[in-house]
Formats: C-alpha cells, structure tokens, sequence
C-alpha cells in the first residue's frame, strides 16, 4: 500500500498539469501522511479545464453517515472500485494527485526500512485517484484517496503493491467523462519499472511528524 509519498516540484505545477485559475499557496512536501491535507487536480465544473484544490487523504464517501467514526480508506484497488465506497467516486469524481516519489517499507534484519521510489530523470508526476464531497448541511469535507495495482518489478522488491502512476498522455482521458469504463480499467497498470529508481532512505521517514529533507537523507 502507498501511505506516504512526497511532492517537491510546485513551482512548475502549472505548466506540468496544464491548470488554470488561481490555486492554492503550496509548500514544498517530504513527507505526506494520510489525513493531511494533499493538492488535488480535476476538472473544473461544465468545462474541461483543470483546478486544483486542497483535500484531505482518506475518503469518505457522499452516503457515509458520520465521517469521524466511518472508515477512511488512503488507497482504493483498482481491482475494488465497484464496491459501494468507490463506485460513485470512480464514475464521476476522478481526480490526479501530483507526486515526484513515494515511500515503501520493508523490514531489513529486524528493522524497518524505507525507500522512496521516483522517476529516473526526477520529474513531477501524477497518481490516479478518486475524490469525494461530504456534508450534512452544516459541515462539508471534501476528501480522496489514490488508487493501487500491483506492484512492478522494482517496486515488488519491497512490496506487492503500488500506486497507479499515470503516464502524462493518460490524464486528459483519466479526467473525462466522456471516457468508457473499459478504457479507464486499462489505465490501471503498473508503471514500467525501467523508468524507475528505488533510493534507501534514513529513519527520518518514518514518523509523520517529519517533513524536511531528512526524510530524503540516503541510509547510511
């Protein structure tokens, strides 16, 4: 499962995800952890044009009926998105979650072991996912949770699983809703590991609390 990943590169984010309008001021994040609150992009409402907005990882679906006690799932299968807490969001609220690297675990001799997984030449990149819109009149969340596949040859090293990276030709279709439910299946795949790098990091990682440099200290 994928429950932290980083995102560094926001000063191109416009020009790498072709949004438009004002966004939202954004810092430079090592360390994002579930519950946080995590820039999400999708389409702007009647138009095709992308936005970018502030939500909090960890879906709560339109129907639930009290986000504090209800479950918050971070990552949703690709192979489970016609269960109830992911149908309606998969039809019709999908969304891109821009990242440049994210962490797995591993336990190495008896203690655990991070590595950050990235691109080879370091480029921002975009995660599928889903968002969701909550209220009960008086209160409103508005929420998402990324989607995961299994894991490719680089990534299964650590882990059987990954989340889905969509390649940037795929992001148009992704956010469409215009694009058949087959073809947005096949979008689901592991990213070529060939493209990949896998770097060890330091125990900085490990707690939440941490979102510096550090988290991206090489093991020593």
């Amino acid at each position: 499962m994928c429950g932290r990943f980083s995102f560094l590169d926001i000063g191109r984010i416009r020009e790498t995800f072709d949004l438009t309008g004002a966004i939202p001021e954004l810092v430079p994040r090592y360390n994002v952890a579930p519950s946080q609150t995590i820039a999400v992009i999708a389409r702007k409402r009647n138009t095709d044009e992308r936005g970018l907005a502030l939500l909090r990882w960890g879906l709560v679906p339109s129907w639930a009926n009290d986000p504090k006690t209800g479950p918050k799932p971070i990552n949703a299968r690709a192979d489970s998105l016609d269960k109830p807490t992911f149908r309606d969001a998969f039809r019709s609220k999908r969304c891109l979650i821009p990242a440049d690297g994210f962490y797995e675990w591993a336990m190495v001799r008896s203690k655990k072991r991070a590595t950050h997984f990235r691109m080879k030449d370091r480029s921002a990149f975009a995660f599928a996912g889903l968002w969701e819109f909550w209220t009960d009149g008086a209160e409103k969340l508005a929420t998402c949770c990324l989607i995961t596949t299994d894991a490719n040859d680089l990534v299964g090293t650590i882990h059987n699983r990954m989340p889905v990276i969509l390649p940037s030709s795929a992001y148009s279709p992704w956010l469409s809703t215009d694009t058949p439910a087959v073809n947005l299946r096949a979008l689901l795949m592991p990213y070529p590991a060939e493209d990949m790098d896998a770097d060890p990091v330091g125990p900085g990682v490990h707690s939440p609390k941490n979102d510096g440099p550090g988290c991206l200290a090489a093991l020593e």
